[in-house]
């Protein structure tokens, strides 16, 4: 790599660093809203809403395409992040 490519690489991968930083701070919020979400939750069955993730699923497809965003990149994302919230519920689940 020319060193021209490698100052251009390197800041590019610093606009990603801070990117990343803003994803975490996202994904804190995200979380605090989901214990919230799972405080109203009388039984673990409640966790998983098949229908509310396809909704949520097909919304991002929709939002990817106009956004000219490759909707594989998003949707595996998404079925990520909910499966890793399922289970972050499921291991917080309290019964009341």
């Amino acid at each position: 790599m020319s060193p021209i490519n490698k100052k251009k690489l390197n800041k590019l991968r610093e606009n990603l660093d801070k990117l990343d930083n803003s994803f975490i701070k996202l994904i804190k919020k995200r979380t605090k809203i989901v214990k919230e979400v799972l405080k109203l939750k009388k039984y673990k069955s409640e966790i998983v809403d098949k229908k509310r993730i396809n909704f949520i699923l097909r919304q991002i497809r929709k939002k990817s395409i106009k956004n000219r965003i490759d909707p594989k990149i998003t949707n595996r994302i998404w079925k990520n992040m909910i499966l890793s919230y399922i289970d972050y519920e499921r291991r917080n689940f309290r019964k009341k």
